[in-house]
């Protein structure tokens, strides 16, 4: 029988300093993303312009 390597989680993107460099980013990206739909939702309720309707082609 062959026996593969196995590899565990976080390994994949390296050493724990990367690990945890590359989650922050990813946290600050999704708290972008959220303020992002925070103020789309808060436009819509005050009757405001969408990011769609401001935009210009």
């Amino acid at each position: 029988m062959c026996h593969g390597h196995r590899r565990h989680g976080f390994r994949r993107f390296g050493n724990r300093e990367e690990w945890l460099e590359r989650l922050e980013r990813h946290q600050r990206d999704l708290e972008q993303e959220l303020a992002d739909v925070s103020d789309v939702i808060k436009r819509l309720r005050e009757g405001g312009p969408t990011p769609q309707e401001t935009a210009t082609v």
